[in-house]
């Protein structure tokens, strides 16, 4: 690859490619519109606060494993534009009429932090200023225009949203496995496989590899949120920087409710397994993303 800067190892590279995104984010945010600071100050406050940057660490790492010549400022915008969306999804979750929570990453929520009102309008703007920064890519058109359809059908009605209209749904309900499963594909893993595929776009990936990293990026979203339940049970409030036990508290389906603790983790131990299988097929360099999977099956919160 050409950017011999580009880190090898994980901790590293998380922290290189967080730096980067929110650095893109930051000039993304600035200057406020002239009346309008409240809301961008809530905005930064959810895009910009402690987090993961999961999403745009896979669009780097994908991209990074295809590209014969990688490019970090290739990858810049569509990573920002992925966190804007996960950023804005978890303002809309926390508010009183979806799960009503008043802690997220250790610090108050939007809505807590600012009011309602303006975490809804955050929330609102961080979701359009995604696609406003898609169209501001440097890519080819007709690439552009690919990515945009990626993230769309990913964050709308057939994918993100239509997990949490799921979700909200399920309250005190007992869902069978494969309800479980496509609510998660759909709430939480939507999004990973779409950072995963515009990523390796980004980098160059034929249709069989981009196939092969979907397969990928699907097992390891499904195993992000069965960890997320069991750290749910098992993690106190300090460290999950959540309310600890609030799906439990709320009669939410969970994959330690239908299956056990010894059943999530089995079913998350297969889940890991079937993401690194998935690797020998993509037929790049894959170690980051072998990585990957072992952090997000080993994260603690």
């Amino acid at each position: 690859m050409s950017d011999t800067s580009f880190p090898a190892e994980l901790s590293n590279f998380l922290r290189w490619s967080a730096e980067r995104v929110e650095a893109r984010l930051q000039t993304a945010l600035a200057p406020a519109t002239s009346g309008a600071e409240k809301l961008f100050a809530a905005m930064g406050y959810a895009a910009l606060g402690p987090g993961k940057r999961l999403r745009p660490a896979l669009v780097y790492a994908c991209a990074h494993s295809f590209a014969d010549s990688f490019s970090a400022e290739s990858c810049d915008t569509a990573a920002a534009a992925l966190e804007c969306i996960h950023a804005y999804s978890l303002v809309h979750d926390d508010l009183p009429a979806m799960d009503d929570d008043d802690l997220r990453r250790g610090r108050p929520t939007c809505h807590i932090q600012f009011d309602e009102a303006t975490a809804i309008l955050a929330g609102d703007a961080l979701h359009t200023l995604a696609f406003e920064l898609l169209l501001q890519s440097e890519a080819a058109a007709e690439l552009k225009l690919r990515l945009i359809r990626e993230l769309a059908c990913a964050a709308g009605s057939r994918g993100m949203v239509a997990g949490q209209a799921i979700d909200l749904d399920s309250v005190d309900k007992r869902l069978d496995l494969p309800r479980l499963e496509q609510m998660h594909r759909l709430k939480t893993g939507a999004l990973i496989r779409a950072s995963a595929r515009i990523g390796a776009l980004l980098g160059g990936a034929d249709e069989a590899r981009l196939a092969a990293v979907s397969r990928y990026a699907e097992a390891i979203g499904l195993a992000f949120q069965v960890q997320d339940d069991i750290l749910d049970v098992t993690a106190d409030t300090a460290t999950l920087g959540k309310t600890q036990g609030a799906d439990a508290a709320r009669n939410k389906p969970t994959y330690v409710s239908l299956l056990g603790l010894d059943g999530a983790r089995a079913k998350l131990e297969g889940l890991h397994r079937e993401a690194l299988d998935t690797l020998a097929e993509v037929d790049g360099d894959s170690d980051l993303l072998r990585q990957l999977a072992d952090y997000i099956v080993q994260r603690s919160h």
